[in-house]
């Protein structure tokens, strides 16, 4: 029986492949968590400025039914002054024709 030659151990590859196991934990960990979290902080801020949103959008209506309600009320007195100011010609003609009268 021939006795097989041992086999040397390829060391180059050996360190290669952990070299590549390296560099993929190091890609795993240093870049990945990093951006894991940052996602997290993004959704949390996004979470932040929708509700922000909704508060804005909240006083806006309140706003526009404030401009509304006094729009009215401004659309009432300018009926009301306008009637005031017929109402005193309406006099002031009566007025003079009742001095017209007079004379």
């Amino acid at each position: 029986m021939v006795a097989e030659p041992r086999r040397r151990t390829p060391w180059l590859i050996v360190v290669a492949a952990v070299l590549l196991a390296g560099l993929l934990a190091y890609t795993l960990f240093a870049g990945w968590l990093p951006a894991k979290q940052r996602m997290t902080r993004l959704e949390a801020e996004m979470k932040d400025v929708y509700a922000r949103e909704a508060a804005l959008q909240t006083t806006l209506a309140q706003q526009e039914q404030r401009g509304l309600a006094r729009e009215q009320q401004l659309n009432a007195l300018r009926t009301e002054r306008d009637e005031l100011a017929r109402r005193v010609e309406d006099l002031e003609r009566e007025l003079a024709a009742a001095r017209a009268r007079r004379r």
